[in-house]
């Protein structure tokens, strides 16, 4: 831990603190430790964020010219356009190929021209027809020119603009029905629309009919109210939202033109989009790109909506992307652009690449395919991996994350003097096989699982709990514990698995945690309308929700108790179309199931099918986030295509090989802990300072309120009381949050309340800072007659080996000769030694070397 805090300035500081004296000296060697990234709790808990650097621009990067060079070769998409209608448009995409591999967007500096002006004309880069015929368009660019044939017909035949393919979908563009504005259930003022255009019966009533169609004016339709407002005409709440030389602008004023119409009953649906380009990579100078983006239409047709389409991408300190689809790189690394038009939706995954001066590959020793993985990326990335931790390090962390204690000073100094080569892996296994390990990992799904009194009961709690625990303990397969989970009836009491039905009390309860738990989904949006960013749409909710529409729930004479059961009747109906939905799978449809079956049988099935490409990946992905401080996916339950993979090949390896082991999650536990960018160090260096999601160093984090008691407990020797628990009981191992422990609150123990991971609080906040820095239960332990300080000087333990044990006890390594002083000089100070004694581990408590995991 040396190189990442030099713990004089931390200890000096933090003991400055406690005196309310800050010398010259101390305060600029607490200037020096908070220039390294690490500073005593006390000063700043609050600004405890550690990890909060991202590789965001500070300021918005300019458009640099476009260097053209010298491809060997240029590619035009699309190959061939055809016109139909005479409101087609095309834009057309052009992109450079290089000798040495790489591709850069040509678009905004290829020349375009069309060889018969009479029957096709380029305007502004767009391809727009003219008159029935045939002709030609010629691109040139890099010194190469491709044609594109051309065919325009019916252009004499009127054209009807499309109430849902062009109307619903400009006003989705322009952001009119988002949940912020007139998509919200109770609308603005005055003024609903469906969210995203979802009920399109709803949006031609409120749009046409509504308010004596005072929303429309046929004989001026620029003087439409529906557009005026958007165009600050008149006051609008929503500010400006659309300008008249906007594509959607005239969409809009020419539906109204021709009477606002409703779109016939036989008109072409769009089926499907694409999106061109579909994943690329590009290194400096290419650093643009124009998407194009494709409808397929029911009736054959192909489109141009690119100005149609909304735009946005996963990380905008990578890449930008305005309305018409243009992609802007700010900073390297990798961006998901969602591009989404009515109900349909495409990703195209982007890379930036750019050589980093000085950047030299250090080629790292691989341990297994995990550090394969990632070391590939980080290469490519050009971000250098830090160096494997130390074992001082090594050892506190992997305590805390395999069984949610810091080791005894016992352990550190046995594991700190073995010599063994394999030791690390050696300690890895015994820590699995620790009593402690299944208590520690129990509680993480009692989160999830929602164990508390006010939702099974208090015997339901210590029942759900211990059927928790032991199927960690008996390593039971994941695909088992979800099956027994999702089939479960009987007894709440004699079958604990039964409680998944007791907390989760109804139908829309158990679709949404099933779906989240382990899907990874989370579906909610869904039940009241289609998910805003995700394919998942109101009929998906309810399809899924029929699975679970016959579980039924009975009281018992015994108040503790439920029993779970199914009926063998019952449906579950739309509520907005009022259809009866057949229960449905993603990815396989809708399922013709036995009249008197149990669905959920058939759901298990599913689920637990290896072919299932969600089951396995929410899982490993919630172990490598507990592990590593940050999922492959974050949120670890968010999985959506706006939200990617920060490594696509390394969560698909891990899934594989979940599965091929029987969905062991010991095995997939013990890959990662033994990989290399597990045991990478929390210190960065120049090339990954500003890395947060590409695990090129171990992220620091704060310890978790039960870890954080359970180590103030351990290093004071002054272990916490529970009531109606045993003694010793450490909070990892509390069954229920229903122990009314003011500390574990503050730091964040979730309340389970809900399925989602998102309940356990990660931030550092005031009242966190006031508890350790002169908080009761802090105070209580380094006061504490039998403490580990007080009880090491009764037995004539030298002052130097006294805080030795404490350095030990805390940070897992020994005082460096500089602290030591610092701490003894301290301590020669006060007038009273004991209490000097215990400014010291105050000191040492209020450190983030302690409060932090790194």
């Amino acid at each position: 831990m040396h190189g990442i805090i030099k713990a004089v300035g931390t200890i000096a500081a933090a003991l400055a603190l406690w005196s309310g004296v800050v010398t010259v000296a101390q305060a600029e060697s607490a200037a020096a430790t908070k220039a390294m990234g690490m500073k005593p709790a006390g000063a700043d808990m609050a600004g405890m964020g550690m990890d909060s650097v991202s590789m965001r621009a500070t300021e918005t990067t300019a458009i640099a010219p476009i260097v053209v060079g010298k491809p060997v070769r240029i590619e035009v998409r699309p190959e061939t356009i055809r016109f139909a209608t005479p409101m087609q448009y095309m834009n057309v995409v052009v992109s450079g190929f290089y000798a040495d591999g790489k591709v850069q967007d040509l678009t905004r500096v290829a020349q375009l021209t069309t060889g018969d002006a009479r029957v096709a004309r380029v305007q502004e880069g767009i391809v727009l027809p003219v008159a029935d015929g045939k002709t030609q368009l010629t691109v040139t660019v890099g010194g190469f020119t491709a044609a594109v044939p051309v065919e325009c017909v019916d252009q004499t035949k009127p054209e009807q603009v499309s109430f849902m393919n062009s109307v619903q979908a400009a006003l989705t563009k322009q952001g009119c029905n988002q949940g912020a504005c007139h998509g919200s259930p109770s609308g603005k003022g005055g003024f609903r629309l469906s969210l995203r255009a979802y009920d399109p019966v709803l949006d031609i009533e409120t749009l046409v009919r509504e308010s004596y169609s005072r929303r429309i004016d046929p004989i001026d339709p620029a003087g439409s109210l529906l557009l005026r407002k958007p165009l600050m005409e008149v006051a609008h709440g929503g500010g400006r939202r659309i300008k008249k030389d906007d594509y959607s602008f005239g969409m809009l004023r020419d539906w109204i033109a021709q009477g606002a119409q409703v779109d016939k009953e036989d008109a072409a649906k769009c089926v499907k989009i694409e999106v061109y380009p579909k994943n690329r990579e590009y290194l400096r100078p290419a650093h643009v790109q124009q998407l194009l983006v494709l409808g397929h239409y029911s009736d054959g047709s192909l489109r141009d909506i690119t100005k149609l389409a909304d735009y946005l991408s996963s990380d905008e300190a990578i890449a930008t992307v305005d309305s018409d689809g243009f992609v802007v790189s700010r900073e390297r690394g990798e961006t998901t652009v969602l591009v989404r038009y009515l109900d349909k939706m495409e990703t195209t995954a982007l890379t930036f690449l750019a050589d980093v001066p000085g950047f030299q590959w250090p080629t790292p020793k691989e341990s297994n395919y995990v550090d394969k993985i990632v070391f590939e990326k980080l290469h490519r990335l050009q971000i250098t991996p830090s160096d494997i931790c130390g074992d001082e390090e090594f050892v506190r962390r992997v305590h805390l994350d395999v069984i949610g204690r810091l080791p005894t000073v016992a352990e550190t100094e046995a594991f700190l003097a073995d010599k063994a080569s394999e030791k690390r892996t050696l300690l890895i296994d015994r820590l699995m096989a620790s009593d402690e390990f299944p208590s520690f990992w129990a509680m993480k799904w009692a989160d999830l699982l929602r164990v508390r009194k006010t939702k099974v009961s208090e015997p339901g709690v210590h029942k759900f709990h211990h059927w928790i625990e032991q199927a960690v303990r008996d390593n039971m397969p994941y695909d088992e514990f979800a099956r027994r989970l999702v089939t479960a009836s009987g007894s709440t009491l004699a079958n604990p698995a039964a409680n998944f039905y007791r907390t989760s009390a109804d139908v829309n309860d158990c679709t949404e945690t099933a779906s989240q738990l382990f899907l990874g989904v989370r579906i909610q949006c869904a039940k009241c309308h289609n998910h805003p960013f995700e394919r998942w749409t109101q009929d998906n909710y309810y399809g899924i929700a029929a699975f679970f529409q016959r579980v039924q729930r009975k009281k018992t004479g015994d108040a503790d108790d439920l029993v779970v059961w199914t009926a063998r009747t019952g449906e579950t109906t739309q509520p907005r179309t009022g259809k009866t939905m057949k229960p449905w799978a993603p990815l396989k449809g809708e399922l013709d199931l036995p009249g008197e079956e149990d669905r959920r049988l058939a759901f298990a099935d599913w689920l637990t099918n290896p072919d299932n490409p969600f089951f396995a990946k929410v899982e490993v992905n919630r172990i490598w986030g507990h592990l590593t401080g940050r999922g492959i996916i974050e949120p670890v339950d968010d999985f959506r295509e706006s939200n990617p993979a920060a490594h696509p090949a390394l969560l698909e390896a891990l899934a594989k090989d979940f599965v091929a082991h029987g969905y062991d999650r010991k095995h997939v536990m013990r890959t990662i802990l033994n990989s290399r960018v597990y045991q990478l160090s929390s210190r960065r260096n120049d090339f990954n300072k500003d890395d947060v999601k590409y695990f090129s160093h171990s992220r620091t984090r704060m310890l978790s309120a039960e870890q954080l008691l359970d180590a103030i407990c351990q290093v004071t020797g002054v272990p916490e009381k529970y009531a109606g628990l045993p003694a010793g009981t450490r909070a990892v191992e509390l069954p229920s949050p229903d122990v009314d422990n003011y500390f574990l609150k503050v730091f964040g123990q979730p309340a389970r309340e809900t399925a989602c991971a998102c309940e356990r609080a990660g931030e550092s906040n005031l009242s966190q800072a006031l508890q350790m820095i002169n908080g009761p239960l802090v105070h209580g332990k380094i006061k504490d007659a039998n403490n580990r300080a007080r009880l090491l000087t009764v037995a004539g333990k030298p002052q130097a080996d006294v805080i030795q044990d404490l350095y030990l006890a805390a940070f897992c390594r020994k005082p460096s000769p500089p602290e030591l002083k610092a701490a003894l000089d301290h301590i020669a100070k006060s007038s009273d030694a004991q209490r000097g004694l215990e400014d010291v581990c105050w000191a040492i408590l209020n450190t983030n070397e302690f409060l932090f995991q790194h």
